[in-house]
């Protein structure tokens, strides 16, 4: 038996479950054995538990000797993570485990993501209900699937047998700090034909990599290039050399990270490979230049190969105005909370398949801003005559002026560690705002232990930060 590489650590049960959590794989839409996992430690706990045909997962358990009367607290997380690993690992995250470790400072999963988000939350979850001495209220767990893809679960799930409206939000990535509002979103996506031929002339392939990518909330303001951008100023600017025949095109995997790497193959006639790398290499200092981007490649190559299946030149022009006409990043700062994103959007993911298609995670904490800025991308898919559609749409959680459960927060963290805690308004989504609909009144506050570069293969969870906001979390409950 494989020794447990993150015995050791404290909290020791907190981490034993968290290792469990990352040996079962549980990307988005790929939860039903993690929310089997959840199920079946329900039952070996003898709680009372709900696991709807979403795979969403609600805990119970009764309040602790004296608290038995208090208010139900609900604690909240998400079981999906996003999977990003670096191109040399064999690793199928879809099926296998992660290869996870520590350096006694972090734990993390070497070369792909740890899903600390939002693991964490279910870890922290099940440490507390598998400890019967922790006094806490009633406790009621909610536990979502298919966060990372637009909030899925939490926009589907029933929570009307639910009876507390207090919660506590494990899905945070900065330690000391009280997230009590948050924008709202909306994936968009644009198709555009594509009618292959077979074409027959010299490829070449385009690749720009390099880049840092990162989550596109929490990281959208940070002067990052999008690599689905990059290409398409790429092979605009090889167009007006010559016409383009577009045969493959690849970048990003999420809607809600910034793509770090994208490539294009095409059937280039009449230039030759230096100077369109003559061109990729000024565009690629360009991007070291105006981006925080030391590492960014942009290259050509030719393939061996004399063409296939590709897109008119006609076409290809349209895919090419497309990626270069579309928004993207940082559409409006807030005026009310100076250093606030207010409105964004990520072109995530495009690709061509059947058809290309652009995919965007739009956000923001104004409903009208975000509403006009969809219409935009519809208007945008009209006019390149495209086909437009949006799916797991959630409201922004505002934020609360009179909040129990943030003063009682702000008090314990203050006697706890000495300092003011962070109450803060962020630009990501949480899914605070749709369990808010379903729950009228709820009064909640998000927190989490301190993560690094979440959403990417670097993605690291400080420990003694989990011990810290373990301790504090059972301060909280012990309190309500």
């Amino acid at each position: 038996m494989e020794a447990k590489r993150l015995a050791g650590l404290k909290p020791e049960a907190v981490f034993g479950y968290f290792e469990k959590i990352c040996s079962i794989p549980h990307g988005s839409r790929n939860t039903k054995a993690i929310s089997d996992f959840l199920v079946d430690f329900a039952r070996e706990q003898g709680l009372r538990y709900i696991q709807d045909e979403s795979n969403n997962v609600i805990l119970f358990q009764e309040g602790t000797c004296g608290m038995e009367d208090h208010p139900p607290v609900i604690l909240q997380g998400h079981m999906d993570m996003v999977c990003e690993k670096d191109a040399a690992i064999p690793l199928d995250m879809a099926k296998d485990g992660l290869d996870v470790t520590h350096d006694g400072v972090h734990v993390f999963a070497r070369g792909t993501t740890l899903g600390g988000d939002d693991g964490i939350a279910l870890a922290y979850s099940m440490a507390l209900l598998a400890d019967k001495t922790i006094p806490h209220p009633p406790l009621e767990i909610i536990i979502t699937v298919d966060e990372e893809i637009g909030m899925l679960g939490a926009d589907t799930i029933d929570l009307s047998m639910l009876k507390g409206r207090t919660l506590i939000n494990l899905d945070s990535e900065d330690e000391g700090v009280f997230t009590v509002s948050c924008a709202g979103g909306a994936t968009a996506t644009i198709c555009l034909g594509a009618d292959r031929k077979a074409v027959y002339g010299p490829c070449i392939r385009l690749v720009v990599d390099g880049l840092q990518g990162g989550h596109s909330g929490a990281e959208i303001h940070k002067n990052r290039a999008n690599a689905n951008k990059v290409m398409g100023e790429l092979m605009s600017r090889i167009q007006k050399l010559m016409p383009l025949r577009l045969t493959s095109f690849s970048g990003g995997s999420k809607d809600n990270a910034i793509p770090r790497s994208c490539q294009a193959t095409l059937v280039a006639m009449g230039i030759q490979l230096e100077r369109i790398n003559s061109v990729a290499q000024e565009l690629q200092q360009e991007i070291r230049e105006r981006y925080d981007e030391p590492e960014a490649v942009v290259q050509a190559f030719d393939v061996d190969a004399l063409g296939g299946n590709s897109l008119s030149t006609e076409d290809t022009a349209r895919v090419i105005a497309l990626l270069c006409s579309v928004p993207n990043g940082v559409q409006a700062m807030s005026q009310e909370m100076p250093g606030l994103v207010q409105t964004s959007l990520n072109l995530g993911i495009a690709k061509l398949g059947e058809r290309f298609t652009a995919t965007f995670s739009v956000r923001s904490s104004v409903n009208q801003e975000k509403q006009e800025l969809l219409e935009k991308l519809r208007a945008l898919a009209e006019f390149h005559e495209g086909t437009y559609s949006q799916m797991g749409e959630y409201p922004a959680w505002e934020y609360r002026k009179e909040s129990h459960l943030r003063d009682i927060m702000v008090r314990i963290y203050r006697e706890m560690f000495g300092k003011e805690p962070q109450v803060l308004a962020i630009h990501a989504g949480l899914e605070c705002g749709l369990l808010g609909e379903k729950l009228p009144g709820l009064d909640c506050v998000s927190i989490g232990p301190q993560m690094h570069d979440i959403h990417t293969s670097r993605e690291k969870l400080d420990i003694a930060s989990t011990e810290r906001t373990w301790r504090f979390l059972l301060a909280v409950l012990k309190a309500l």
